[in-house]
């Protein structure tokens, strides 16, 4: 960490501070899993300290998510960004989002044929009991839930509380909230223009010193970084991963596929993928060891906006409703996978072509909602495989993989936000060209 700080104070660029960070983390990390195992006082107390900054930055993050998604689309609408095409931009993000949704549950079905996990047999082991035992409790709450009273709890009931994030749909039900402010807004500037210039100016002045903690804590990213990988590969069941390897295999294979499908998109809008790809990389890298959506939703918002050149109400739609709705790889790939693989013990033949795209179909209508934090791959599994009557226990045989499987989901899911929010600026003509051509490619200055 001294030598992370050695580099920023020597203005190195933010995207090498963070690409190091990993490299030395990774290291730190395997020593530690080798000198001392996964179990041992020094590995876990180590990691218990490594938390303050890897945890801590995390909480960070999650701390400015609210504040920023309902300040930042409140000004939009002050400063006249969002008065025209807010429903054509709705459509866009999220007919992108579930679109992509569905190529990736149709990638994680063909997958999970390709390497013949249909019918997989699955160890049970004292730690997958337990899991199976919480699952238990959270199938109770899914099932009593309809797809449509999955979307009305999309709905802002109480919006205090869910600016305090209450809720695992509280950031769309904050963006809602945001929009019926903003176009109240455009009422009284029509009606009252004086009371309407001061609300613009309060809400300016709070956007300036939001967005100004929000510089002040993406500083810390490569830190964050540095602590979150090494607690991963210093906490991992190698033995585990190494039994369930084909399953790891075959997800990252659909996950690496969605992503390439990701830089085809942006082809086909006559963009540059290889761009994409250098400015998308720290944010991806930070979806990557965090495993956490929401917690990069600020990095997300910022490298469409000064990366990209993605409008700032685009920016923020897309991401928003990117944490909670068609996650290509939480709610797209992984639920895809399970049910092939569960689908032989019901009596259904998981190739069939009747059973993929009832299957598509359904993975595609329950990625609504879906949390953005680490857990929401399970969620949606549960949501999937209960639609389907397909047995649930799977979800929690698969826990000692989880974590690296989650890794790659999650940045494939923040790819998927950010894909829909450079193709939405494209078709409505709100996305800056020459901000997302030039070659300048660091988020924050050193």
């Amino acid at each position: 960490m001294a030598g992370l700080y050695a580099m920023q104070r020597k203005h190195v660029s933010f995207s090498k501070r963070v690409f190091s960070a990993l490299g030395i983390g990774i290291i730190f990390g395997i020593i530690i899993h080798f000198l001392y195992g996964t179990a041992s006082f020094v590995t876990g107390h180590t990691i218990d300290w490594l938390n303050i900054v890897g945890s801590g930055y995390v909480k960070l993050l999650q701390m400015i998510v609210m504040p920023l998604v309902f300040i930042s689309i409140i000004g939009a609408f002050t400063k006249l960004k969002l008065t025209k095409n807010i429903g054509k931009i709705s459509f866009l993000v999220i007919g992108i989002l579930l679109g992509t949704t569905a190529v990736a549950a149709a990638l994680g079905i063909g997958s999970a044929l390709s390497f013949g996990l249909d019918g997989i047999q699955l160890s049970q082991g004292a730690a997958e009991t337990a899991r199976n035992a919480e699952l238990k409790t959270s199938m109770a709450n899914v099932q009593n839930m309809t797809i449509p009273q999955q979307i009305v709890e999309l709905l802002p009931g109480n919006p205090f509380a869910d600016l305090t994030g209450s809720r695992p749909t509280s950031t769309i039900a904050v963006v809602i909230f945001s929009t019926i402010i903003g176009m109240a807004y455009l009422g009284v500037k029509r009606k009252q223009p004086e009371q309407a210039v001061h609300f613009a100016k309060i809400v300016d002045t709070f956007y300036t010193i939001i967005m100004r903690v929000v510089t002040l804590i993406l500083r810390l990213t490569p830190y964050g970084v540095l602590a979150l990988i090494t607690k991963v590969t210093a906490s991992s069941d190698y033995g585990a991963i190494a039994k369930l390897a084909k399953f790891v295999i075959a997800s990252y294979a659909a996950i690496i596929i969605m992503f390439l499908i990701h830089l085809l998109l942006i082809s086909l809008a006559k963009l540059s993928p290889v761009r994409y790809v250098q400015k998308a990389l720290p944010t991806l890298t930070f979806a990557f060891t965090s495993r956490s959506s929401a917690g990069t939703l600020p990095l997300n918002i910022e490298t469409q906006k000064n990366r990209f050149g993605v409008s700032e109400g685009i920016a923020n739609f897309s991401a928003s409703f990117g944490l909670t709705i068609g996650q290509n790889g939480c709610a797209g790939i992984y639920p895809a996978m399970l049910a092939v693989m569960v689908a032989p013990s019901a009596g259904i033949n998981p190739a069939s072509p009747s059973f993929i795209i009832t299957l598509i179909l359904v993975v595609m209508i329950s990625s609504f909602g879906v949390a953005g934090v680490g857990g929401g791959a399970t969620f949606a599994s549960l949501i999937v495989l209960s639609v389907l009557n397909l047995p649930v226990a799977i979800v929690g045989l698969l826990i000692s993989v989880e974590p690296l499987i989650d890794m790659g989901r999650t940045a494939l899911n923040v790819s998927g936000s950010m894909t829909s929010g450079i193709l939405t600026g494209k078709i409505t003509g709100e996305l800056d060209r020459k901000v997302y051509d030039q070659a300048k490619t660091d988020l924050i200055e050193a």
